[in-house]
């Protein structure tokens, strides 16, 4: 059957005329802000102080967009007649963007959690060479990423978590048993204060 003259102009018109019912889905960027996932892939934040310059993740990008530099201190020995101790101290740590493609391998190998993913996404820059971020820049990104999730329930402690409570019970009960010790030295000394007057009063004519 030959098709009725007109009828794919009155498809279109009606199709556009349910369109024109609906309600917009466009948001009008920058104006009305995108409504990210929690795990979106923006920029890379630094905790410098969980960084021990391993160079994991700088041997690990297959981009080679990560720039760390770093010297030796020496420490002194923690107690008398124990050795010196070195560790690495970090100078640089730069990421170039221009590189990176956010594949994410260096945050995942990183065994101190010093790396971590921000949603944050408005970063362009007009010069190249700006998208290289010093560990400052990378540092204010921290600030700008989510928290975790919360545990399940029942889920097991993280263990960061159970060694800093294990040291501060140990330390809240040294100090508990140090107190206790005073207080009983103080007693002590106030039972002889008060043995002493009484000699001194048996003593008396």
């Amino acid at each position: 059957m030959p098709p009725i003259p007109g009828s794919g102009l009155a498809k279109g018109l009606a199709v556009t005329l349910r369109t024109m019912t609906k309600k917009t889905v466009t948001a009008q960027y920058p104006d009305t802000q995108p409504e990210l996932p929690p795990r979106s892939r923006g920029v890379i934040g630094l905790f410098e102080e969980n960084c021990t310059v391993c160079m994991l993740c700088a041997r690990e990008c297959p981009d080679w967009c990560i720039y760390i530099d770093s010297h030796k201190e020496t420490s002194p020995p923690a107690a008398p007649g124990g050795r010196e101790r070195s560790r690495n101290v970090l100078d640089r740590f730069a990421i170039d963007f221009s590189l990176c493609m956010y594949c994410g391998i260096c945050i995942e190998v990183c065994p101190f959690d010093a790396l971590f993913w921000s949603p944050e996404f408005e970063y362009a820059e007009t010069d190249i060479h700006e998208l290289t971020h010093e560990r400052d820049k990378l540092r204010e990104w921290m600030w700008t990423v989510p928290e975790p999730p919360a545990l399940d329930l029942g889920a097991e402690e993280p263990k960061e978590i159970a060694a800093a409570r294990k040291a501060a019970d140990k330390l809240a009960a040294q100090r508990a048993q140090e107190q206790q010790e005073r207080q009983e030295q103080r007693n002590q000394q106030e039972q002889r204060n008060q043995q002493e007057q009484t000699d001194e009063k048996g003593g008396t004519p």
